[in-house]
């Protein structure tokens, strides 16, 4: 088992996760995607916690939740921070068989299929496998991820998309998933496919604390493993992490990004 795909990994991911997680959003989206009491759910590359830890709060009574990470980091984070009756975490790697954790009537896939560009749909009829005949299926992603500022210098705004480019073909990365996984559930047959869009960042006036530990984050972490050179800069990637810091901090900066939810119920079993 591997987290080598994961291009965020570090120390304080569970802490970056955890904290940019906001439960009044996901229990929306869940709702809308059809979360109901008493289903059994499988949050599939649950991370820290936080989310599988709300959504078990929507399934009771007589529900239950199964958070599944790869990270040995994580599950030993949501393990710790919020276990709790009807939840439990367990390490596993959506790109393998999973029958044995049992079958679910709902499973949960949030910001997880940009980190597997070659193989998203491959992924998706795989966890289809264990969905209940009936069962839903909500997957939710990002489209054109971290790309969309206004104001910004043309220096950074080549470095960021260089970066994207670098991390589709270094890391598996796909800023562009948001789009296709409409198609996904369509072309597995999927019946009441549904679909919401909504801005996931928007980001105008002063920055907050957790948009700024959040996005310094992942210009730290990603951008400097991404192997793309910041040629457009002097001092290379230090260059550009200081003029991001500026432009990111400055209170005409906007930006936003799309967030693509689908959702969609399986109508025969596999």
């Amino acid at each position: 088992m591997t987290d080598a795909l994961y291009i965020m990994e570090g120390e304080e991911e569970a802490l970056r996760l955890d904290l940019k997680t906001d439960p009044d959003i996901l229990q929306k989206q869940a709702l809308w995607a059809g979360i109901k009491p008493g289903m059994r759910v499988a949050d599939l590359g649950c991370g820290p916690g936080k989310t599988s830890f709300h959504l078990n709060r929507l399934v009771q009574p007589k529900g239950a939740v199964l958070g599944i990470d790869i990270s040995k980091q994580r599950i030993d984070y949501a393990t710790t921070h919020y276990r709790q009756q009807g939840l439990d975490f367990a390490r596993g790697d959506i790109r393998k068989p999973l029958n044995h954790l049992g079958t679910f009537d709902f499973i949960w896939v949030r910001f997880v299929l940009e980190h597997h560009r070659s193989s998203s749909f491959q992924i998706v009829e795989n966890i289809s496998k264990i969905l209940n005949p009936g069962g839903i299926l909500c997957l939710i992603d990002l489209d054109y991820n971290c790309l969309s500022h206004y104001g910004i210098p043309g220096s950074l705004e080549t470095s960021l998309f260089g970066v994207m480019e670098s991390l589709q073909t270094r890391a598996n990365f796909d800023p562009y998933v948001g789009r296709k996984l409409y198609s996904f559930l369509y072309d597995l047959e999927y019946s009441g496919i549904d679909v919401m869009l909504s801005a996931h960042h928007l980001i105008f006036g002063r920055l907050n604390r957790t948009d700024e530990y959040n996005w310094l984050k992942k210009v730290e972490i990603a951008a400097r493993n991404s192997g793309y050179p910041f040629e457009e800069y002097q001092d290379r990637f230090e260059g550009f992490l200081s003029e991001f810091k500026q432009y990111f901090s400055h209170p005409r900066r906007f930006t936003y990004t799309p967030i693509i939810a689908c959702r969609g119920c399986k109508t025969e079993a596999d």
